[in-house]
C-alpha cells in the first residue's frame, strides 16, 4: 500500500501552483469590469470551482484584454 508521504513531493507543488493561480485570477477578476464570455459571477464560479483549469480558462479566454 502506498503511503501519503511517497505523493508529498508531487502533491506540494500542484497545491501551491493551484494556490496562486486561484489568488491571481480571483484578483484579477475583481479589478475587472469587462469579459470576453460571461459575467463576473459566471467567472467566480468557473475559477473557485473547476481547479486548476478555471483559472487558466479565465485568464485565457474570460479576461478582456485593456
Amino acid at each position: 500500500m502506498v503511503s501519503l508521504k511517497e505523493y508529498l513531493p508531487i502533491l506540494i507543488p500542484i497545491v501551491v501552483i493551484e494556490i496562486f493561480l486561484l489568488v491571481f485570477a480571483l484578483k484579477s477578476l475583481f479589478k475587472q469590469n469587462n469579459f470576453k464570455f460571461g459575467n463576473k459571477s459566471f467567472w467566480i464560479l468557473i475559477v473557485v470551482l473547476i481547479q486548476i483549469i478555471g483559472p487558466i480558462l479565465y485568464l485565457m479566454i474570460g479576461k478582456e484584454e485593456k
